[in-house]
Formats: structure tokens, sequence, C-alpha cells
């Protein structure tokens, strides 16, 4: 009797069929099974098939869902870099964002982009992630961007998180963009070419070439030379043709003025070397944060890729924070 329920359960997950009762499921948890997924679905979400990876060798796992930086960027690829100690502890999910990675191969999206859109779609994601893993809730990461989404449901869906991990978050981004323009000028003060390109640079954006000089000496300044070349300009300025009116849209968020008080717990990964999304600015907004649970941890070897300069300590902080809040309940 469990053999054939365990057959239904991998057959509607590896095959995605989802003929597979939600009973089965209920049983199938209630019965402590341990069931390793390793695979990619892909739900219609919001009008078009999307792309989520469940990586676990218990779905019983909490699931631990990553909001992609970008936007328009995937962390699906390289995700074992920074996750292959999370996954001990969780059932890992990423999910390809719409128009990107591997749901624009799969189909690009039929509507115009827009921050409501994107929260639509996160939203829908979350709920089909609870349904087809049984569970009631979930751990919810943002990178950069990601953090668009992911306050989104903070503010709105706060029933559907354990927590939420808000990792070199967007906060008031119009601000940052000011204080990383200030920054640049005076480091390339000798460099007659980045000032010249940057002193033509408006806040907010008038043109894509606005961000792209911002952009452009930030990575240069990172130690990225490809930054300089042509074919990042070109690679850039054809994103921006798809993303930078929803770029133009999170210039308009002020967390401080429009998040005052959350109510799940809420955890701030921050790099002391961002200035990409400024770490002072973060440290303001926690502060002033009102939220049942909350701390904030800063990287010092980091810049905006926690995830990737700082690997183990990132997942370690997690898990952490996971024990921890385990142990207090």
């Amino acid at each position: 009797m469990i053999r054939n329920k365990l057959i239904l359960l991998l057959l509607a997950i590896l095959f995605q069929s989802y003929e597979c009762s939600s009973q089965n499921k209920k049983e199938l948890k209630s019965e402590n099974i341990s069931v390793k997924i390793d695979t990619l679905l892909r739900p219609e979400i919001a009008g078009i098939k999307q792309v989520i990876e469940i990586i676990t060798d218990d779905f019983n796992k909490p699931i631990l869902l990553f909001l992609s930086g970008g936007p328009g960027s995937s962390m699906m690829k390289n995700a074992d870099t920074f996750t292959n100690i999370l996954k001990n502890k969780f059932t890992i999910v990423q999910w390809d964002q719409r128009d990107a990675g591997k749901t624009l191969k799969l189909n690009p999206s039929p509507s115009k982009l827009s921050v409501k859109q994107m929260e639509e779609d996160t939203y829908q994601v979350i709920n089909f992630l609870i349904k087809e893993l049984h569970q009631e809730k979930i751990y919810l990461l943002g990178s950069s961007w990601g953090n668009v989404l992911g306050f989104d449901i903070v503010k709105n869906h706060p029933e559907l998180l354990h927590s939420y991990f808000a990792v070199n978050p967007v906060i008031s981004q119009l601000a940052s963009e000011k204080s990383l323009l200030k920054i640049l000028k005076i480091h390339y003060k000798e460099n007659a070419l980045a000032l010249k390109e940057l002193a033509s640079v408006k806040i907010p954006f008038t043109t894509d070439e606005d961000l792209f000089y911002l952009r452009k000496w930030l990575f240069y300044k990172e130690g990225k030379e490809f930054a300089t070349s042509n074919d990042f300009k070109n690679g850039f300025l054809q994103w921006s043709k798809t993303w930078s009116p929803v770029w133009n849209e999170v210039m308009n968020i002020d967390l401080p003025k429009t998040l005052k008080k959350v109510d799940c717990p809420v955890y701030f990964f921050v790099g002391k070397n961002d200035i990409q999304t400024s770490t002072k600015i973060t440290k303001e907004y926690f502060e002033q944060l009102k939220a049942p649970k909350k701390d904030l941890f800063l990287f010092e070897n980091s810049g905006h890729q926690i995830h990737q300069d700082e690997s183990e300590k990132f997942q370690n902080t997690i898990i952490q924070i996971l024990e921890t809040n385990k142990s207090e309940q």
C-alpha cells in the first residue's frame, strides 16, 4: 500500500502528472516517508508556464524559495555553490521569473512587464509550492531585486512565511543610486572618461544610458574589466529594452515610508562593501522597522553578492537562524 502511494507521488513530481490526490500526499506526510526530489516543474503561473526547480532528500523539510536578483537574472544554474549546505535542512526551490532564464526560453511574457505582474507571479508560485508539497508556510529569501517581490509578500501575505531573509535588499533605491553616483565620482576623480560619463547621469533616470554608466563604472571598480567592452554595453542596453521600465518603478519604492511594521520575522543580510544597494540605508531601515523578530548580519568580506562572496557563512547563518527558532518554539 505504502509502496503504491510512493510511486504515485514520484510520478506526480517527476513526470508532472498532477493527478495524485492531495489525500495521498497527506497520508505520506503523516507516515513520515522521505521522498527525494530533484526535478524541474513547468506549471502555468499567471498565464504562462514558469520553470521551478525543487531539490530535496526529503520533501517534508521546510521549503526555502529563492527570489533571484536582476531583474531578468537566474540563480538556478549555479545554485549548488550556495545551497550545498542548506539542502541538508531545507527543500531548496529556485524559480526562473517571467522573462528570465529557463522561463524565458520556454515562453516570453505575453504582457508588458511590471512590478505588479511580478508580485502576482511570486504570490502564485508560493501558493503552488505550498499546495504541491503540502506545507502551510515557507521560508522566503530575496536577493537584491528579489526583495522587491519578497517585501511585497511580507507586507501583504505574512501568513505564508515562517521567516523572510532580505539579502542585499532594495530599500530606497533612488537614494541608493544617488549615493552610488557620489561614491563613483570621488573614486574616479583622476579618470577623465569615467567623470565625463558619470557627469551625464541624471537621477531619476531619463535614458537607459544613465543606469548603464552607473553600472559600467561600478562593475569596473569591482574589478570586472568586461564592463568597459562594447559587448557589455550592447548586452546591457538590450536588457534595458525589457527591464528599464520595471527598474524605473523600483526607483519609486521607499520602504521606510511605506513599510514600517511587519508581521513575520525578518533577517537582513548585508555586505559591508555593498554600494549598489546601500548598506547604510539598509542599516537605518533595520533600526526603525518593527517586527515580531528581526536581526541584521553584516558580512565583512562581501559586496552586493553575499551568496557568492561568503557562501559558507551565508548558508550557516540561515541554518543558525532556523535552529535558534526551533529551540525557542
